[in-house]
């Protein structure tokens, strides 16, 4: 059996590191916001190229505090793209603000820069582009639709650690970008984790109060807060697997490549652009029957993913916040797209095998 994910398989080789660094924070009595986050943060913001970096508890609420430190006004429009995971918008609801869906490019996933325009009205606020599937965004005409109508601009990069747009990775192109640390990401703790970027020092500043309370002293309270913080054992951990970072991706592009060069064209794969280095935290192909590929798939021994099954617009919990469009480029991607194994344990003998067995489909 090849499995789709084994994250037990995935932090092996990090293991006895986490033993080491968890027997020292044990050790110190100090599990709040110590040396650890405050040096991860340092280490997070050098890789992303930014000039700080916050750790919060989660991707949700790295997306939830960022908007909610902008002061935007209630019920302001934030356009988000169609095809996202329904953490992007639960963000855009929780804080008040209404979310108004944008189509994707169907080949790239990621919102179409030439769709924004005709969905900027008066009450628009923001723009919150997602980087999907590890795929940056088409950065450069978004930053000029953001400048162009006084939008602010931040960035889900919850799938897309060290992915670049024309050589800058994602993280810093907007006032914010919002990551996840979730265990199956690329760069993933042993828990729930997620962080703040900006170059922005005071917008930092307010994330910092955010996540504490609203308190940047202790006892004094300067704003309305949360309990968002990312703590020492999880901060540590992602220290060790950081220095690896680079060396997972490169792993997972090799992977990709196998897939790219062997999968026939049955099959509809990632599109590589010029510019753009893709980082893999999920391997998409789609296809017509993606249902009878899954179950084929897993019949010969092949484990696979669906992200997603059901388009935001389709959300139960959705339904009445959002417009009644019928969204078909997100539609057509979330009936016809397939995950495939590309973890930093497979190898790439496994990678041959899916290839054959899904050429025999």
């Amino acid at each position: 059996m090849i499995e789709y994910e084994n994250l037990g398989r995935v932090n092996k080789p990090f293991v006895s590191e986490y033993r080491k660094r968890f027997d020292e924070i044990l050790q110190s009595g100090w599990y709040i916001l110590g040396k650890n986050v405050t040096d991860f943060e340092k280490e997070f913001a050098d890789y992303c190229g930014t000039s700080s970096c916050v750790g919060v508890a989660s991707g949700l609420d790295a997306l939830i505090l960022s908007l909610r430190s902008l002061d935007l006004s209630p019920g302001g429009e934030v356009i988000i793209p169609s095809n996202t995971y329904i953490a992007t918008i639960l963000a855009v609801v929780h804080c008040g603000l209404k979310p108004v869906l944008v189509e994707p490019n169907i080949h790239t996933y990621n919102i179409d820069p030439e769709k924004i325009f005709s969905k900027i009205s008066p009450n628009t606020v923001a723009i919150l582009v997602v980087h999907l599937y590890g795929k940056a965004c088409d950065m450069v005409p978004i930053l000029q639709i953001a400048e162009h109508h006084s939008l602010r601009l931040i960035e889900d990069c919850a799938q897309a650690h060290g992915a670049t747009c024309h050589g800058q990775r994602v993280g810093g192109f907007g006032c914010y970008g919002a990551f996840s640390f979730y265990p199956t990401k690329n760069l993933g703790a042993l828990g729930d984790a997620g962080a703040v970027t900006t170059n922005d020092s005071q917008l930092a500043q307010q994330i910092i109060r955010l996540r504490n309370y609203g308190s940047s002293i202790k006892y004094h309270n300067d704003v309305v807060g949360y309990n968002s913080r990312l703590d020492e054992i999880q901060a540590a951990f992602l220290s060790v697997k950081l220095a690896w970072l680079d060396a997972i991706t490169l792993h997972k592009r090799e992977l990709a490549r196998l897939y790219l060069d062997g999968l026939k064209d049955d099959f509809i794969k990632p599109l590589e652009q010029e510019g753009f280095y893709d980082v893999y935290h999920i391997f998409a192909v789609r296809h017509q029957k993606r249902d009878q590929l899954k179950v084929y798939l897993q019949e010969n021994g092949i484990g696979t993913e669906i992200h997603y099954p059901v388009p935001p617009h389709r959300q139960k919990a959705l339904q009445g916040l959002l417009d009644e469009n019928d969204y078909p480029l997100a539609t057509e991607i979330h009936s016809t797209i397939i995950s495939l194994p590309i973890s930093y344990y497979h190898q790439k003998n496994d990678i041959l095998q899916v290839i054959d067995v899904m050429n025999r489909f």
